[in-house]
């Protein structure tokens, strides 16, 4: 029985925005729309999808169970820390195990780059909710979403993304699909937090990505990523590399902000901007649930 529960899936899991073509990813932006607008879908048998998540997680975690189960799915909640991980089990032994006793997917967070390698000989989906400083495609998603909400399309679109790139997921799954899809995307912030996005995208001064950028995507200083030596200052960052009042007043009439959260308030971001009228934090947020139904439907369907 299990075992043809697990062949009835179509094992389409999702690690990175890389293995999406465009017309794909416009598929599912398609399917997340219909979902925001009240679409509903339904598994023909009982499915159950179990999270697994290494990582604290606030948003990422309870959009998927909302999402989950709004499509009528049994969710299984790991818990790292009664869990046999905690005995030296692999991460490969746990998954396997799950599979095993009738998990239909995978949603997994882990600290490790490119976990996914690992679980190459499972045969349930995987779905990546953040490797490391590797990928976050649905998130990608959720940023495309919004995105298009806004403008319709993404060409020609100015997109900076600011901030600490060098140890953002979410930057490195959104640099290139945007650019696939017709946008112009720049970087800004301390040119030592860049990492390879030099090499390829144009580095600009925060100045000039407020007054230039349609889409303004602030990231978070992820502190936990760096080695804990260097000398931070929130005030001199936010002087610096943040996106100020002032910043603010620069950008054009239709630009919007955006930022993944959770966010450093009067670090990356003044807090009064968090909530202003061009901020779309919390419709981000909102749009976690539908582009994470459209892409466990895609799995599971």
């Amino acid at each position: 029985m299990l075992s043809a529960q697990i062949e009835k899936t179509t094992q389409k899991g999702l690690c990175t925005m890389n293995e999406l073509s465009v017309s794909e990813v416009l598929d599912l932006l398609k399917t997340a729309e219909s979902f925001a607008a009240g679409a509903v879908w339904k598994p023909e048998r009982q499915l159950f999808v179990a999270n697994l998540f290494f990582e604290p997680s606030t948003r990422t975690r309870f959009s998927f169970e909302v999402a989950e189960r709004r499509l009528g799915l049994e969710v299984l909640q790991f818990d790292g820390q009664h869990a046999s991980t905690q005995k030296g089990e692999s991460l490969y032994d746990t998954a396997r195990t799950l599979e095993s006793i009738g998990a239909s997917a995978l949603v997994i967070r882990h600290r490790q780059d490119a976990y996914f390698h690992e679980l190459k000989g499972l045969s349930v989906p995987i779905i990546n909710a953040g490797d490391g400083c590797g990928n976050h495609p649905t998130q990608s998603l959720l940023d495309l979403l919004t995105i298009k909400q806004e403008f319709s399309s993404f060409s020609g679109l100015h997109v900076v993304i600011a901030g600490d790139l060098a140890h953002s997921r979410v930057a490195r799954s959104n640099a290139d699909i945007l650019t696939r899809l017709g946008a112009r995307v720049s970087v800004a912030g301390p040119i030592e937090w860049m990492g390879e996005f030099t090499d390829t995208y144009t580095h600009v001064s925060m100045d000039e990505a407020a007054r230039q950028a349609d889409v303004l995507m602030m990231l978070r200083v992820q502190h936990e990523r760096h080695d804990g030596n260097a000398l931070f200052s929130k005030e001199a960052y936010h002087q610096a590399y943040g996106l100020t009042e002032q910043r603010e007043a620069l950008m054009a009439k239709q630009s919007i902000i955006m930022h993944p959260a959770p966010v450093n308030r009067d670090v990356e971001i003044a807090s009064v901007l968090v909530e202003c009228k061009r901020s779309r934090i919390y419709k981000q947020s909102a749009n976690g649930v539908a582009v994470r139904m459209a892409v466990l439907k895609r799995a599971l369907a």
